[in-house]
């Protein structure tokens, strides 16, 4: 892995219906926070990591190059990484692996997205290839439904017993995202109402589905010699893992999905993990639909495939169960594309250094982050601890 690397600041802008800024304005509400939680001015930074996903969905062209002066590192190397709703994460995994590998010290990854100057429903309805995909895939609802009801019959999943546990993920992430000072749809619904909401695309309903959302996200990334130097808490990068498969969906199994699942072997390799389960004490995980984080709960070995369902009802992944998952209200409550990725490596940094808040888990010191993205065949993971 080269050498070893540190989180020492992040940043979050509000997310939500961000009328009140420009996209410059936005981008900097992020990255002057990160600045200032790692005690750094923009001089100190090497090197800039950016992406959105992708950047045309605002209309923008190379729209790093247009936010270059709001992240302040006119000048400096800035590199574009662009993987759609995995962006975040690549974006980290780039700013990582240039620190790991000794071609900087300090460098500045940042995830953006200004969703409701875009037409993001139109980007994902019409990415897809024209000839044989985009006549059936719906954008993302039709896409994550078609992997659900995939992992349903494959596992003979009771729908009744399924729909009651995604309706206590869809409450347990709109209840933890009042905790959450960030986070962008905060409403009290209760079980009945997630339970009998009208379907998007079946087995998905109205409470399964993340919004879309403005906002940002900054991380900054740090050689161990320049964290110590700082003499504060550190997140230290313990593993990472990536991968991906085919962009037609029927060429790749989307359940037992192998690039979830071999990208968090490699992750869990690197940081020594055996029992994930047992020795994590918060993950971040990608859910923009409930569905999905069960699915995912499977393939990354957190429990057996065809068990999520029945562990979700019994609070394993809940706060105060064996692993509690997406305390920050999740994609399922805040969902700037670009940045969605970002936000779940910054989370599960501040779990790790105690700087959650209101969504703190007691006694955090080993977190999951994930992301997945582009046409339902990216999956990223990174794994932070409190110590090296």
């Amino acid at each position: 892995m080269g050498r070893s690397v540190a989180i020492m600041g992040t940043g979050q802008t509000q997310h939500g219906k961000r009328f009140d800024v420009s996209y410059p304005e936005l981008v900097k509400e992020a990255v002057q926070r990160a600045l200032a939680d790692a005690g750094l001015s923009p001089e100190d930074i090497d090197g800039v990591v950016a992406g959105t996903m992708p950047s045309m969905m605002e209309g923008v062209a190379l729209n790093h190059l247009y936010l270059a002066d709001a992240m302040q590192v006119v000048g400096k190397p800035l590199l574009k990484t662009e993987t759609c709703g995995s962006t975040g994460m690549s974006v980290a995994h780039t700013a990582f692996y240039w620190v790991a590998s000794g071609m900087a010290d300090v460098v500045l990854a940042v995830g953006y997205e200004k969703m409701y100057e875009g037409d993001s429903q139109a980007t994902m309805t019409t990415v897809a290839d024209p000839w044989i995909q985009r006549s059936f895939v719906a954008g993302a609802p039709g896409i994550f439904a078609m992997q659900s009801n995939m992992w349903i019959d494959r596992y003979h999943i009771p729908e009744d017993r399924l729909r009651e546990a995604a309706a206590v993920i869809s409450q347990r992430n709109h209840d933890d995202a009042f905790d959450n000072p960030f986070a962008h749809i905060k409403v009290r619904v209760s079980l009945d109402e997630i339970m009998n909401a009208r379907i998007i695309t079946y087995p998905i309903r109205r409470w399964d589905v993340c919004p879309n959302s403005d906002g940002a996200c900054a991380v900054i990334f740090m050689s161990e010699s320049r964290a110590q130097q700082m003499g504060r808490p550190a997140a230290w990068i313990k593993g990472v893992g990536y991968r991906g498969d085919e962009s037609y969906l029927g060429d790749s199994d989307k359940v037992r999905w192998n690039t979830a699942i071999d990208a968090a072997k490699e992750v869990y390799q690197q940081a020594g993990i055996i029992n994930p389960r047992r020795e994590l004490d918060v993950a971040e995980v990608y859910n923009p639909f409930t569905f999905m984080e069960m699915l995912l709960y499977e393939c990354f070995g957190f429990c057996d495939f065809g068990e999520a369902y029945d562990l979700v009802l019994q609070g394993t992944f809940s706060r105060g169960g064996d692993l509690p998952c997406d305390p920050s209200g999740g994609v399922l409550c805040t969902n700037p594309i670009g940045a969605t990725g970002l936000i779940r490596v910054a989370e599960a940094a501040m779990q790790v250094t105690g700087k959650a808040g209101t969504h703190q888990i007691d006694g955090a010191r080993l977190a999951l982050a994930h992301a997945m993205g582009g046409v339902s065949q990216f999956n990223g993971l990174m794994i932070l601890g409190s110590d090296r």
